[in-house]
Formats: structure tokens, C-alpha cells, sequence
């Protein structure tokens, strides 16, 4: 008998966040699709929206690969870049865009004897300290790529530290640090990723990188009803019990029963991505309806309320998120972030929907990532 747990993918709702982030942003938007596209599989994810698409970002280079030899032939950016001579030749001959954020890969380029020249974004550091060269070097190292002649383009581009806390300055002096070490330098620019799109209109230049939007969810609580949730992660009751007074459940006994209180057993727990952490109390639909996790979530399983939903029991529809209950509210709920608790679905199997492609029926058969 399959588990009757599985992560459905509405890629219509993909392509309609796609075009609303570029709308917004204005321009063009490379839509990042790096670790497996946020846990949505990429290559189906890319697939989807490759006919919309102005190109694709992935953190390295195998992620590209993949997308390259699953027939992706929109532009791709590699955020990491390429870190040796064998790399390089390797984006070289797929036709990828490389960052540039270090000696030693301004280097590689100088080395080069691939014969073509390479679309360079140059990343500069201006607050993050994370990747990137210092503000102050900005010129020096975009007029030595220019120097080697093997470079055909130089997009300019920096990363927001705390963009999704629109309050803080931060964010605006990035964007003032950012104009001044590029003012004098030609090419396009890209500064914005979701929560700047969003939230800094001020950041917005010749190309976008939406991220975690195209996936219908945001970090910095503000409500984008435009932005359609793409993943809906979801199983069923498979047992009911019953709790009288006093009666703790699950491990730790972290939830003590006050009343008479019905449980529902779910065929989901932290091995299959749903978060340990989650306490009682976070939000989940059953038969969807408005319901709570109760208890600790075990590795396989977790448990919910279903004292006020007298007609739910075995068999019984279970969200864990999606239109109903919001990826955001699940990740507050255990001290998470949406980012992470995307990325760390497993074991489920993924069933890509409205694919507007001819792979769909694949996909969907196999679950394929």
C-alpha cells in the first residue's frame, strides 16, 4: 500500500509568480532555481517556465549541468562561479554566465585558452561580508577583466543582508555603497533579490533574481496576495485516538491533555521535511479545515487535534502547507525559516501538475525530482 504522503507542485502557480516578481521589478529576472528549485525539482520547475523565462540562476555548476542536459536552453547563471581551469571550460563550452567574487576566479579567466569570451557578473561586497570584492575594488577588478579580452559582458551586481526587514537602513546604504563604487562602470546591474523586489524600489535595475517569491512565500510578513503557493505538502489521518484529562502524548510529553481531546495520527514527521521543532499550537487543515499540531513530531509521524472536528478521522486530508496553511506560518511556528523547511522536503514524492509541457506525464508518474 503506498504512504499516502506526497508533495504536489502547481507549476501554473510558478509561472504566474515568475511574471508577477518581473512585472514588479521591471526589466528582466533570472528565476533561481538552486537546491533542486527550492525543493520543487528544478528541472521540471525549469521546464515550466522555460518559454517565460529571461534565464535561470543555480548556486554551482552541477547544478547547471543538470539543467543543461535535461534540454534547458535559456541563459543560466552560476552564483558560485567556477572555482578551476576545468570548470571554467566546462561553462564555457554549456554556455553558462559565471559570477565573478574572487582573485583566484578573475585569475582562471586570465588563464583561459577556451578561445571565447565568458559573460562575467562581477559581485561586489557592499555590507554582507560574505562573498564579493570590496567596494573600493570594484573598478580595479572590473578594468582588469576587461583587460584580458576574454570577457564579452560584466553585469554588476551585489547581495542584500537584510532586505526582508524593511525598518532597517542597512539595506539603503547597500544601495548607496553599490551606485558609487559603479558609477563610473559600464554594463547592466542586479541587486534585488525577493525581499528586495519587494520591499526596496529603489534597488531595482536591469535584472532581478527572485527567489523564494516564485515559490508563493516571503520572510518579511508582508501579505503579496498575487504570490500563489507552489508546493501544498499533504497526507492523511491514518489512526484517531482518544485523550482523557491528564494524559500526555508523544515523546517529552509536551502536550498534556486539559480535556477530553481526539488525535489524530499523521503519516508525516521529520524525516519527510516537516519540522521537528514545530510546537503545539502550529497551524495545520484537516478535511480543510482550520486544525493545530499537538505533541512533539516524531520521525515518521505527528499528531493533530481533532476534538473540534467530530466528522474527521481515518482517512482523513491532512495540509501541512500550502494555500491553506502558508509555508510562513508552519516556519514561525517552529522557529524556522520558509527557506529551510522548502529545501528539506524528502522522501515524499513530488507530483508536478500543470506543467504545460509534454514531460508532465512523466513527472507525474514518477515523482521524479
Amino acid at each position: 500500500m503506498t504512504r499516502p504522503t506526497s508533495v504536489r507542485i502547481d507549476l501554473a502557480a510558478l509561472r504566474n509568480n515568475y511574471l508577477y516578481a518581473r512585472g514588479v521589478h521591471g526589466g528582466r529576472a533570472l528565476a533561481v532555481v538552486k537546491a533542486n528549485a527550492y525543493g520543487h525539482g528544478a528541472l521540471a520547475s525549469a521546464h515550466s517556465l522555460a518559454s517565460i523565462a529571461d534565464g535561470f540562476a543555480v548556486a554551482f555548476l552541477d547544478e547547471a549541468c543538470v539543467l543543461r542536459e535535461g534540454g534547458v536552453r535559456n541563459p543560466i547563471l552560476v552564483l558560485e562561479g567556477c572555482f578551476s581551469a576545468s570548470e571554467l571550460k566546462i561553462a564555457n563550452e554549456l554556455d553558462l554566465w559565471v559570477v565573478v567574487h574572487q582573485q583566484e576566479q578573475v585569475r582562471l579567466i586570465e588563464q583561459s585558452r577556451t578561445g571565447e569570451r565568458f559573460n562575467v557578473w562581477l559581485k561586489i561586497d557592499t555590507g554582507m561580508s560574505r562573498a564579493g570584492f570590496r567596494h573600493t575594488d570594484a573598478a580595479a577588478v572590473y578594468q582588469r577583466l576587461q583587460s584580458t579580452g576574454k570577457v564579452s559582458s560584466i553585469t554588476l551586481m551585489s547581495h542584500f543582508a537584510r532586505a526582508d526587514e524593511p525598518e532597517q537602513p542597512m539595506t539603503a546604504q547597500q544601495i548607496e555603497t553599490f551606485d558609487a563604487a559603479t558609477a563610473m562602470l559600464r554594463g547592466d546591474r542586479s541587486l534585488c533579490n525577493s525581499a528586495g523586489l519587494l520591499a526596496w524600489p529603489s534597488a531595482r535595475r536591469d535584472w532581478a533574481r527572485p527567489g523564494l517569491m516564485l515559490y508563493g512565500a516571503t520572510t518579511h510578513g508582508q501579505d503579496v496576495p498575487e504570490l500563489q503557493p507552489v508546493m501544498t505538502f499533504e497526507s492523511r489521518v491514518f489512526n484517531v485516538r482518544t485523550l482523557e484529562p491528564g494524559d500526555s502524548l508523544g515523546y517529552g510529553a509536551t502536550f498534556v491533555a486539559s480535556e477530553r481531546t481526539r488525535v489524530g495520527l499523521v503519516c508525516a514527521g521529520y524525516a519527510d521535511g516537516y519540522p521537528q521543532t514545530a510546537a503545539s499550537g502550529t497551524p495545520i487543515a484537516v478535511d480543510g479545515r482550520a486544525s493545530t499540531l499537538i505533541g512533539r513530531v516524531s520521525m515518521d509521524m505527528l499528531t493533530v487535534d481533532l476534538t473540534h472536528l467530530p466528522d474527521a478521522g481515518v482517512g482523513s486530508s491532512v495540509e501541512l502547507w500550502g494555500a491553506q496553511v502558508p509555508v510562513a506560518a508552519v516556519a514561525k511556528g517552529a522557529g524556522r525559516s520558509p527557506y529551510e523547511l522548502l529545501c528539506s522536503v524528502k522522501r515524499a514524492p513530488l507530483v508536478h501538475e500543470n506543467t504545460g509541457q509534454g514531460m508532465g506525464e512523466v513527472v507525474r508518474r514518477t515523482g521524479t525530482r
